[in-house]
């Protein structure tokens, strides 16, 4: 059976973080289930890019994936308004649990409502990296950085290296 790969995905995503690592998840032989606020709803990227949500958030359950991947965009800041904290408590499950989450751009935003990021090393795009260092992460700079179970990247230019590392991690 395949692993599956949940993606948490709103109105805004950044077009490119979320078509190059599904892509890159699908070529590998990974399931990628889109997961968003309502089941049938259609998001739509800053670029235009279109996605259906197959899951809605109040029916996911993070048990059932192997991986969750937050692509950045305005999404990320769009999910943690959700007001009872659903998408950081699913990210929850992954950063607590030793279970891969992957997160680029503005996506480790959603990482930061699991409050599990004390004494990891993370990075982001740069206006969200002082957000991570209050939540208490070691930040860098760097095209991708792997600490344990969680793989973050900074902008869609470290998108080779990103997708590299998530599907290095489910190959395992």
């Amino acid at each position: 059976m395949s692993k599956k790969v949940a993606v948490l995905l709103g109105n805004e995503f950044e077009d490119i973080e979320f078509t190059s690592p599904k892509e890159a998840l699908e070529n590998a032989g990974f399931e990628t289930v889109v997961i968003g606020t309502n089941a049938n709803e259609e998001v739509v990227g800053k670029h235009g890019e279109k996605a259906t949500v197959q899951v809605g958030i109040g029916e996911a359950k993070p048990e059932d994936y192997d991986a969750v991947l937050i692509p950045g965009g305005f999404a990320p800041d769009h999910l943690r308004g959700d007001a009872e904290g659903r998408f950081g408590t699913f990210a929850k499950y992954f950063t607590s649990n030793d279970v891969p989450a992957f997160a680029i751009c503005h996506g480790p935003q959603v990482l930061i409502d699991t409050d599990d990021l004390k004494g990891r090393t993370l990075t982001a795009v740069l206006n969200v990296r002082k957000d991570l260092s209050n939540a208490g992460a070691h930040v860098v700079d760097e095209s991708v950085v792997v600490d344990n179970n969680i793989v973050t990247s900074r902008t869609p230019d470290d998108l080779d290296d990103f997708n590299r590392e998530i599907v290095k991690q489910l190959e395992d």
